[in-house]
């Protein structure tokens, strides 16, 4: 006898008439990101299709074609739960077909995990039930099977482990289901969001509550595996509640990430050097009056960047971010146009010179600080042709980049020449020295 999972939230959440439902597809259709590379690891919002499926369906769009089991982990919102909760149910019917829950893994979770069978935790529940019709869509018939999963208040080293586990099999992909901030003034919304992507962006979690997202712990679960891999989670899109209904008074928020298997600059580099260096170019010959009409929205990411100029194999100036505070297109904009006509060490691009010049841009990633006994000690973890360098001492700073190792390939000639650039002697070191490496991915 088969034991099936009606839905919940037909008719209520999306659509209860198939025509009505896959019209709303055929619209989501034409406003999704076509992936450059696909993923096996999203972050997808949970509302009801007219405030939120346009972006859960783009989301569930970057997920891999050939994966055939789909761990969904989601919040409870209708049942209190402690610790995760899975059901026994064989599949779950919906209007545009039944997905099978893959029974083996649900019981390798019951035994290997000590997750228990909650079946009534998934009644009433919606934050599962609403990625499934869109998989359905997505997906077309292919085989894939489901692991639905309820999170409970402190799981997230469970849900961690869980992640860890299975994704040594290409075949397994995971949903994480989760709204972002709740009930806040549209504009309010709007900046709490933002700081909670540039933590999602940033794999950080430490600053990280249930208030930014309902689903908070799936997602720093997510972002703290990325982290321990050097993976990045790449934004799709956000926006909230008021963009759709125009309430002026209270708004919930909506965002889609994707986890590609690499550091972020790595990826931008590989799918986007082309875009960056016009836009460089544009926005010199335009005198920083330059911005892109369309950019994907991982140029919405905040980035730190370098971008340096040569005319004739000259150095004619170099300015930048070592600390990213601004969307990435904003500080390439602004540094492109800040080397060409405001470095204080050369005059000024003249015209004649625009079209002269090379354009070399470095992507910054975050600078770590580095703990050393000594200068000696220093020097030995210093690691050259790969590490930037910017080092602190109470009102003194400098930083080089990773391309000064080309000129100064010793590491003690390469410290040295930093302390002077800081106005420090060759020679100084106290107890408050500071130092930060950071890697820099060079497109020209």
């Amino acid at each position: 006898m088969s034991n099936s999972k009606k839905p919940n939230v037909e008719g209520i959440f999306y659509p209860k008439n198939l025509e009505e439902l896959n019209n709303m597809f055929n619209n989501f259709k034409k406003h999704i990101t076509t992936p450059k590379e696909y993923s096996r690891a999203i972050i997808v919002p949970h509302a009801g299709y007219i405030y939120s499926g346009n972006l859960a369906y783009n989301g569930i769009n970057f997920l891999n074609p050939d994966i055939e089991n789909i761990f969904i982990i989601a919040p409870a919102h209708k049942y209190y739960l402690n610790e995760c909760a899975i059901s026994n149910y064989d599949d779950f019917i919906l209007l545009n077909g039944t997905i099978k829950q893959n029974k083996e893994i649900q019981k390798e979770l019951n035994e290997k995990f000590e997750i228990k069978i909650n079946n009534d935790a998934f009644n009433y529940e919606h934050a599962i039930e609403v990625q499934l019709p869109i998989l359905n869509s997505i997906k077309q018939n292919k085989n894939f099977k489901i692991i639905p999963i309820l999170s409970g208040i402190d799981d997230k080293e469970k849900i961690k482990k869980i992640i860890k586990y299975y994704w040594k099999d290409k075949k397994n992909g995971f949903i994480i289901s989760s709204d972002l901030s709740h009930f806040h003034k549209p504009d309010d919304t709007r900046k709490i969001d933002l700081n909670t992507a540039n933590l999602i962006e940033n794999n950080n979690t430490n600053n990280f509550n249930p208030q930014r997202a309902c689903g908070s712990v799936g997602i720093c679960a997510l972002a703290d595996f990325a982290k321990d891999n050097n993976f990045s989670l790449i934004r799709v899109a956000m926006l909230n509640s008021s963009d759709i209904t125009h309430d002026n008074n209270s708004a919930v928020g909506y965002g889609s990430w994707f986890l590609i298997e690499e550091e972020k600059n790595k990826y931008i580099k590989k799918h986007y050097s082309d875009f960056i260096l016009e836009t460089c170019k544009k926005s010199i010959e335009l005198k920083g009056n330059y911005f892109p009409n369309e950019i994907d929205n991982i140029f919405n990411q905040w980035g730190a960047t370098f971008v340096t100029l040569q005319e004739n194999g000259f150095l004619r100036g170099c300015i930048g971010s070592i600390i990213a505070y601004e969307p990435l297109i904003d500080n390439l904009v602004k540094n492109a146009y800040n080397s060409a006509f405001k470095d204080p060490r050369f005059m000024p691009l003249s015209d004649d010179e625009i079209n002269k010049i090379n354009i070399e841009v470095s992507l910054l990633s975050s600078p770590q600080k580095m703990n050393f006994a000594n200068e000696d000690d220093l020097l030995n973890q210093i690691v050259p042709f790969i590490d930037g360098l910017i080092i602190k001492d109470k009102n003194y700073q400098a930083v080089y980049l990773p391309s000064v190792w080309e000129q100064l390939p010793d590491k003690k000639l390469f410290l040295n020449s930093l302390k002077k650039k800081a106005g420090l002697s060759e020679n100084h070191f106290s107890k408050t020295f500071e130092a930060y490496r950071f890697y820099a991915e060079k497109i020209k």
